[in-house]
């Protein structure tokens, strides 16, 4: 009883960012392992969950904890949203593409957590960004050029996990420019409400995520 005890103090005694981080690489490590395994459709139908953990994680760790927090995330949501929703029905921006399935629900063809994806990128990417010395327009470009770089690796495995497909199966360039205008509109609007979060761990969900897409994107590539 006593050890059990003691057991319990020193888990409540672990940094909840600690756990946090775990979490993070335990989901993608995972993810990665069963996929190369074999397991792919069982891995790729759980993205939607994913996607909600990590969501939730960043609410509690980044953290999303004001109102001015809860209006960027949502500004950011929604031009996500809306970039996606012309890309999709009018191959504004982005090209020609549809999604998949295996992103969960959708909201007029555009799943809804791929709002939720771009929300968390700007926010992480974001924060990283600011702690380069930099004025705040270099910090735009900057935090754009990470998720644009984010994209070029998720291409080549998304239309392999059912995530989405360009016309002719290829993104094509004008995907690479539309994402970096949208991403530095949406830094723009962070580094205007001068949002802070926690920089550690946005550190490692952007690492972790984007060497997962790197694995699969020579994975599948070569």
């Amino acid at each position: 009883m006593i050890r059990g005890l003691e057991i319990r103090q020193e888990l409540i005694s672990i940094p909840r960012l600690t756990i946090g981080i775990f979490l993070v690489y335990l989901f993608h490590i995972s993810a990665l392992i069963g996929v190369t395994l074999g397991y792919q459709n069982w891995f790729i139908e759980k993205t939607p969950l994913n996607l909600f953990a990590i969501f939730c994680l960043l609410a509690w760790l980044f953290p999303i904890d004001s109102g001015k927090k809860i209006l960027a995330v949502t500004m950011f949501f929604s031009g996500g949203m809306i970039a996606e929703w012309l890309g999709v029905h009018y191959g504004i921006l982005f090209g020609v593409y549809e999604y998949g399935e295996n992103l969960g629900p959708k909201i007029d063809g555009v799943p809804f957590f791929i709002g939720i994806n771009w929300a968390v990128l700007v926010l992480i990417t974001g924060v990283i960004s600011n702690r380069i010395k930099v004025s705040k327009w270099l910090k735009v470009l900057i935090g754009a050029g990470l998720m644009v770089l984010f994209d070029l690796f998720m291409e080549v495995p998304a239309p392999v996990f059912d995530f989405w497909v360009f016309e002719g199966g290829i993104a094509p360039l004008s995907n690479y420019i539309g994402w970096f205008v949208v991403a530095a509109f949406l830094h723009t609007v962070f580094q205007h409400i001068k949002i802070e979060g926690d920089f550690l761990f946005s550190l490692h969900v952007y690492i972790c995520q984007l060497l997962f897409f790197a694995y699969f994107y020579f994975y599948y590539g070569l």
